[in-house]
């Protein structure tokens, strides 16, 4: 390496990580991306369409059951049960029915399963929903989003290397938001459960010590969904390998708080199953890559692309995370790392909505995707000292 080239390499920004990376890991590195991308292109075992299969039942969808031919005739055209359902639960909670009683009965008349408990969703959005009404909800969705992308933008902003990503990577956010913003979607309880997790990652200051607005945001995100345990384990985790104990008690505690409400919620639930009430297929799919990919895919703009374009690009999305060595880069890339995961092990085919819950991180994670893509290949063809 010459004197130039030394010099060079001294003056990288640290935030670049794969620009100080040396030849052989990059390489190695490349190889691994480049195969995974392969992959996510021919995407292995994975549906071309949506499963015709709603969420919580085995059977084959149909139009939920009702009374009266009026009401037959206003539910058609509905697209999803599962969103059905959930907005004939609350307007029973607005109706003063007991939350568990509404949910069970419903399920029950309609073919889905009571067992387990998990089969019945938290409470939270029913009561949410039954408390502001439809134009309520509206309003308070646009509140959410508008604070979000504003506290996002400031986050990228406060971390080293952000002012590249920004605005760029606030309007990925957008994009990823897009789909789920729709008010017809509102019922659907991993759109609030995403926008708050987003909304807690922004609000994070790990190096200013700033946590406990994220923590109750975060808080709010598990009251309303429990795929957010995940965010909310890596935010203690981070925190105690950064060595803050006073933040990483906090996250702890907030997880032994939801384990007992979560716990109080299954009895609730349970203490309303019936003998012969359908029970839940095993969540255990193992479906490998292309059950993440489903997930990410059919909850996003990624299902308007061919598949030998949407795949490659979403494994660059965690890519681009992980180029960017920063707070918000390095909780980025491990949380959607993880979720990839999960995805890949956990979740039906009519479990595909599972990924709205995982895809605003995903889209922001382009924003640094050709920077740390640009510094891999360089590394790969240079030789360093």
């Amino acid at each position: 390496m010459s004197v130039e080239e030394v010099k060079a390499q001294a003056a990288t920004p640290a935030f670049d990580r794969y620009a100080h990376w040396r030849q052989g890991p990059a390489r190695i590195a490349l190889a691994v991306l480049l195969l995974f991308m392969a992959l996510a292109a021919w995407a292995p075992g994975m549906p071309r369409e949506l499963a015709d299969a709603p969420d919580l039942a085995p059977q084959t969808a149909g139009s939920l059951s009702v009374a009266s031919v009026a009401a037959k005739e206003a539910i058609e055209g509905e697209k999803d049960n599962d969103l059905l359902l959930y907005r004939r639960i609350a307007e029973r909670v607005a109706a003063g029915d007991d939350y568990y009683v509404a949910a069970t009965e419903l399920q029950r008349a309609n073919g889905y399963p009571v067992a387990p408990g998990l089969t019945v969703r938290l409470p939270t959005l029913a009561y949410v929903t039954a408390a502001l009404g439809a134009k309520g909800l509206v309003g308070l969705n646009l509140v959410l989003v508008f604070v979000a992308l504003a506290f996002i933008y400031r986050r990228f902003a406060a971390e080293p290397g952000g002012d590249a990503v920004k605005l760029v990577g606030t309007a990925l956010l957008l994009v990823g938001l897009s789909t789920s913003m729709p008010a017809e979607f509102l019922s659907l309880h991993e759109v609030w459960s995403a926008e708050l997790m987003v909304l807690s990652f922004a609000l994070h200051r790990p190096d200013q010590g700033k946590w406990i607005a994220a923590l109750l945001v975060a808080a709010a995100a598990l009251a309303v969904r429990e795929l957010a345990l995940p965010f909310v384990l890596l935010m203690g985790a981070l925190a105690l390998w950064r060595g803050n104990r006073r933040e990483a008690l906090g996250w702890a505690l907030l997880v032994a708080l939801y384990a007992a409400a979560l716990a109080w919620h299954l009895s609730l639930a349970e203490a309303q199953i019936r003998p012969g009430d359908a029970v839940s297929p095993s969540w255990l799919a193992l479906e490998g890559i292309g059950g993440w990919l489903y997930k990410i895919e059919h909850s996003s703009l990624l299902n308007l692309l061919p598949q030998v374009l949407a795949g490659p690009l979403a494994v660059l999305a965690v890519f681009g995370w992980t180029g960017w060595n920063s707070h918000a880069g390095r909780f980025g890339a491990l949380l959607s790392l993880g979720y990839a995961l999960a995805f890949m092990i956990a979740g039906r085919q009519n479990n595909f909505y599972w990924g709205v819950i995982a895809v605003p991180f995903l889209f922001m994670g382009l924003a640094w995707m050709p920077f740390g893509l640009r510094n891999l290949i360089d590394a790969a063809r240079e030789q360093r000292a």
